[in-house]
């Protein structure tokens, strides 16, 4: 009997000996995973879901996420209006939960969207939209044209059209300096 529970001791040790191997390389694998995640990564699965962010030199929003870029990302507004926030000017955000989505094929496309072109879907529209740049000053106008590294905005009341006689001038700004653009 005292062999027969001597190796039933044996056993048990060595099964949890085993177990906890196990764990630690599915811990370890879980870290190594999770370090390799990026931002996009924790955005594209909160598709749809309302995130707090707060913006450099624009204080704290909230709103429903409508897309992500290779840079930015579109939130809503409970008062419909868009917030197009460049993701080097996000300081944190809040509401993710803790799924993650890794890059997949469709990236390929996704990075040649980058922030340039959403600032040109603005430009096409010819909207209204009010710009806050990280020092915390805003502008309001229309953007008249987008470059490699800029925009060209005409300065006018929100609530008038782009029209010669209300643009009271053209301000280049550096894309880096914008902290969110808000539209309608």
């Amino acid at each position: 009997m005292r062999w027969k529970a001597l190796f039933d001791d044996l056993e048990a040790q060595v099964e949890a000996a085993a177990a906890a191997e196990l764990e630690s390389e599915v811990r370890d694998r879980t870290r190594r995973e999770v370090g390799l995640l990026g931002v996009l990564d924790r955005l594209r699965p909160a598709q749809g879901s309302w995130l707090s962010v707060t913006v450099l030199g624009a204080g704290s929003a909230q709103g429903r996420l409508l897309d992500v870029g290779p840079d930015w990302m579109l939130l809503q507004e409970r008062t419909a209006a868009e917030l197009l926030v460049p993701l080097a000017a996000v300081l944190s955000l809040g509401g993710l939960g803790r799924r993650a989505e890794a890059a997949g094929k469709r990236d390929e496309v996704g990075r040649r969207l980058d922030l340039r072109w959403a600032l040109r879907g603005l430009a096409r529209d010819r909207a209204a939209v009010h710009v806050l740049l990280r020092d915390g000053s805003a502008l309001a106008g229309t953007i008249d044209r987008v470059g490699a590294d800029y925009l060209d905005l005409a300065e006018h009341a929100l609530g008038e059209a782009r029209r010669a006689a209300a643009v009271q001038g053209v301000r280049l700004v550096p894309l880096h300096a914008l902290a969110l653009v808000r539209q309608g």
